[in-house]
């Protein structure tokens, strides 16, 4: 099947709203962070994506300590398109030190956190509103109706669930379901050939709801780049080469002899085709069944221009099939136990051609 041109919209889950199959990361507009592109950088990135076609930016209240939110203002203040783009952003993460209300999923923290991201960003509503975390003490029922009110409100159009357990979506779009309140349309979860850990669960939850999947850190921290050797070694500087960095734990588990052999792996596939590990590995996250949009950042405008290469063409079988086994994680229990005994135990030992539902491959992008 082929993957779709970045012009090529489709729906987020089981929304209406229409999404480009890239969507633009802004984790890096701005250098308070000490990395990150400047702003006159931030205006090329944004202008050379949407004359790609693209219409879905995603940022957070956090990043760059709000100057992202501040730079995505500026930039619809500038280009008058505001309402032609789908603007994404998150809460969670306290602003404020020393305020223990200052973070968290709370409705006083989601309310103050999404005064702050409005007034950054220039506009009065945000057309997707994450959780940009489970905190881990925030009752759902309170998540729920809290997201529910701000869409009542005008202040948001949808919103979704990023880096949660899969047990704790579920019970938030079930409530929310089952109470007629507003239901997550999405989660926002890391997802690469060196990180597949959501195809045990947020998959098939996605698959089974009809929850869209936008993975982040598609290239595996910057490891499928195909830029960097074992141990983050690079002739080319950059991120990776600082060494406190790379003995952070974000890094510390990547770092394996799996990880670096699917790297060789994608290296000599990126070859063969003639186009760049970065387009490979995309491309592959793009064509898993659930993903709706996958986030990609840039620092440098070679950078994304490369990136949205990536859904020129579709990647062979043969190719997909060599990154799946380099890749491969194993499922562990109950989900390999039930690809052996027990599905015959249940059938009275008779065939059955039904595939398990949440297993199921869509037959078009599920989104």
């Amino acid at each position: 099947m082929a993957l779709p041109s970045l012009a090529t919209y489709s729906l987020l889950g089981r929304s209406g709203l229409r999404v480009s199959p890239l969507c633009l990361g802004a984790m890096t507009f701005g250098t308070d962070w000490g990395w990150g592109a400047p702003r006159e950088t931030v205006f090329a990135l944004l202008d050379s994506y949407v004359a790609a076609g693209g219409n879905f930016v995603d940022t957070a209240d956090l990043y760059t300590n709000g100057t992202s939110e501040r730079l995505i203002g500026e930039w619809f203040a500038e280009r008058q398109n505001r309402d032609r783009m789908v603007l994404a952003t998150k809460y969670t993460f306290a602003g404020k030190p020393g305020d223990p209300n200052a973070g968290g999923n709370s409705r006083k923290a989601l309310r103050a956190a999404l005064e702050a991201s409005l007034k950054r960003l220039g506009t009065d509503y945000i057309d997707l509103y994450w959780l940009h975390c489970w905190d881990t003490v925030t009752p759902v029922e309170e998540v729920v109706r809290a997201l529910d009110e701000v869409v009542n409100a005008g202040l948001v159009r949808y919103v979704g669930f990023s880096d949660t357990p899969a047990w704790y979506a579920a019970r938030a779009w079930t409530l929310a379901d089952l109470r007629d309140r507003e239901k997550i349309c999405a989660l926002q979860l890391e997802y690469s050939l060196v990180e597949r850990n959501i195809e045990r669960e947020h998959i098939p939850l996605a698959l089974e709801l009809g929850l869209a999947v936008t993975p982040w850190s598609p290239l595996g921290r910057g490891m499928l780049t195909g830029k960097f050797t074992r141990g983050f070694q690079s002739n080319e500087g950059g991120r990776l080469s600082n060494p406190g960095l790379v003995k952070s734990p974000l890094y510390a588990k990547l770092d394996s002899d799996k990880n670096w052999n699917t790297v060789d792996t994608l290296v000599a596939i990126a070859h063969e085709l003639g186009r760049s590990p970065a387009q490979i590995a995309l491309a592959w996250v793009a064509g898993k069944p659930g993903v709706g949009s996958t986030i990609i950042g840039a620092t440098k405008l070679g950078q994304l221009e490369d990136n949205l290469r990536a859904l020129e063409s579709p990647l062979p079988a043969d190719a997909v099939q060599r990154l799946d086994a380099a890749s491969h994680i194993d499922l562990g229990f109950p989900y390999e136990w039930f690809q052996s005994g027990p599905n015959a135990m249940m059938s009275g030992q008779t065939t059955i051609l039904a595939e398990p539902r949440s297993w199921r491959r869509p037959s078009g992008r599920t989104s």
